[in-house]
């Protein structure tokens, strides 16, 4: 098994046995407003996705990766590049670690550096960009110690339980290409 290896934590493929993990929190309606979901995924769909997380990112224009901690093979939370586009070389990503007591212990931070290290040196990508509700301090604060910088806002760009919120766009550019 191929895995991005951080000082606490690694990253690594979807797996079979990850249908649970990966089911509960499609199905978080706590976290649909961010990952643009609006309806529940069954079990069948999952295993399904499950089953072709096999696709490279240039053919899925995805790659999504469990952050496990070191000691497990279990895991904790998901990091995603998403909108691929290898024609700019950018990509969108995007970060969730599920439960709060595994939150503030450095796995975001973690996950983070090995993802935008992967993304630049494997990917030679030149920019990545998050979305982020600004009133979402914790996920601004992450990113921007990575040197994201807010390049704009969406105006009520997201209806969320009939209200539209900002959304605040972050960029993050590779001055080594």
């Amino acid at each position: 098994m191929i895995t991005l290896q951080g000082k606490n934590i690694y990253l690594r493929a979807l797996e079979p046995e990850d249908l649970e993990f990966v089911f509960d929190i499609e199905n978080d309606q706590a976290i649909w407003e961010f990952s643009n979901t609006q309806t529940p995924y069954s079990r069948f769909l999952i295993r399904q996705y499950l089953e072709n997380a096999h696709q490279d990112i240039y053919e899925a224009k995805q790659l999504r990766l469990a952050i496990c901690k070191n000691e497990d093979f279990k895991a904790v939370g998901l990091i995603d590049l998403f909108e691929f586009d290898p024609r700019n070389n950018r990509a969108g990503i995007g970060i969730l670690i599920k439960e709060a007591g595994n939150r503030n212990q450095g796995i975001g931070s973690q996950a983070l550096e090995i993802l935008i290290d992967y993304s630049f040196r494997q990917l030679n990508l030149k920019q990545l960009f998050a979305n982020i509700n600004p009133q979402n301090e914790a996920s601004i604060s992450l990113f921007t110690n990575f040197g994201f910088e807010k390049i704009g806002t969406k105006k009520q760009w997201n209806l969320v339980n009939g209200v539209y919120n900002d959304e605040a766009l972050f960029q993050l550019i590779n001055h080594q290409l």
